[in-house]
């Protein structure tokens, strides 16, 4: 089969690899002028640090299968997200943990007194949390949500916290001990040269093809067999039902002659500092030395038209949107939609890859099987 891929980020890139293994011709269009999309990392001139362009990705999984994939395109480094957050003139670890709640209070507890005083704060009159502020409120009372939730979520999603579902803050753990490690995942790292280098070994293959500095076009489909499709969505149908809603990010880039904040990421819970948090990019590589720093601060907002989209917003108007625009998707011929701007959700990077590898084998067995290919070999609803 001969094959549009269209992105060079994780998604097309790993159906790619498993196509064109399979002996599939495989041409990816990629209308940035470089490869792995918004985990794209590069080498700062000045400083020589390795900076995440389009913001900070660190790997993490519980998926065996991922982990062994990921290793054989990239050395990965040992790397643990230790994730800070300035409040009220002073830093705390985050997640909060007994660490956090100890020095935020001024007390020595105990495991088994820090949970019960954070029981004594919760707020226990709300049974079925259904905002965001309703699950904090319930997970640890009125002092920690106001100190590390409330300002960062309105700075993050522009809208009050009690506008958001409570399914967000289930991210956010809370520990009862001093493990300051932000993800529970059993395989954590940092490919030894950043995921720009990852990918290009992924799509390292005779069967493909790359061309950079290409917008796609729907008429470039007529000349393949299928395509991938990891675009917007919405903007794949022109935006016909309406443009669907995302969160971007600006960041204020500066440079700092020795080590800015002594950690990779700091985060400002504060409604009156503008920016969510600063993250100093030679930490993200603590196996490198450099003099010099890179450092970024980030600032969110709507999405405008010509911004790059980051977060899929999802509230009810949004996916009232999508239901529309998944119906248009399933009556098109010849073309799947991949990844987190195809399906309009939010995907760490092994959810990606999982959801890409099993794509690639779900379209070869219907191949094998003379059956239709979906749109969606996952329901984006």
């Amino acid at each position: 089969m001969n094959i549009l891929m269209v992105g060079a980020g994780f998604s097309c890139a790993v159906v790619a690899r498993e196509l064109a293994n399979a002996g599939h011709k495989i041409s990816i269009v990629e209308q940035r002028p470089h490869i792995a999309g918004n985990c794209h990392t590069e080498r700062d001139g000045e400083t020589g640090v390795m900076v995440h362009v389009y913001g900070p990705h660190i790997f993490h999984t519980d998926d065996v299968e991922v982990w062994e994939y990921v290793n054989r395109f990239s050395t990965f480094k040992p790397y643990v997200n230790r994730v800070k957050s300035t409040v009220g003139g002073s830093v705390f670890s985050l997640p909060i943990n007994l660490h956090t709640i100890n020095q935020f209070f001024g007390k020595t507890l105990r495991p088994d007194e820090a949970k019960a005083f954070i029981q004594a704060q919760a707020d226990t009159s709300i049974e079925n949390p259904r905002t965001f502020e309703e699950q904090a409120l319930k997970f640890v009372g009125a002092d920690l949500y106001e100190a590390f939730f409330k300002g960062y979520t309105k700075k993050q999603w522009g809208c009050e916290p009690s506008e958001l579902p409570a399914s967000i803050l289930k991210r956010l753990p809370v520990r009862f001990n001093y493990n300051d490690n932000y993800f529970f995942h059993r395989f954590q790292g940092m490919p030894e040269h950043g995921y720009t280098a990852l990918i290009e070994g992924i799509l390292d293959h005779e069967n493909i093809s790359v061309r950079l500095n290409t917008a796609f076009e729907r008429g470039m489909m007529s000349t393949f067999d299928h395509t991938f499709y990891s675009g917007p969505l919405d903007g794949y149908f022109g935006y016909s039902e309406g443009r669907l809603g995302y969160r971007t990010l600006d960041f204020e880039r500066f440079i700092y002659d020795g080590d800015y904040q002594g950690c990779a990421v700091m985060n400002y819970g504060e409604e009156r500092v503008p920016y969510t948090r600063i993250t100093e990019h030679k930490h993200f590589s603590p196996w490198e030395e450099h003099e010099g720093s890179v450092c970024y601060r980030e600032y969110s907002r709507a999405c405008g038209v010509d911004d790059i989209p980051y977060y899929p917003i999802r509230l009810v108007e949004e996916k009232a949107m999508l239901s529309r625009y998944v119906e248009l998707a399933e009556s098109a011929e010849g073309v799947t939609f991949v990844g987190r701007l195809g399906t309009y959700r939010y995907l760490d990077m092994d959810v990606t890859i999982r959801e890409a590898l099993d794509t690639a084998r779900d379209y070869l067995r219907a191949l094998r099987e003379n059956t239709r290919v979906p749109a969606f070999f996952v329901n984006p609803i």
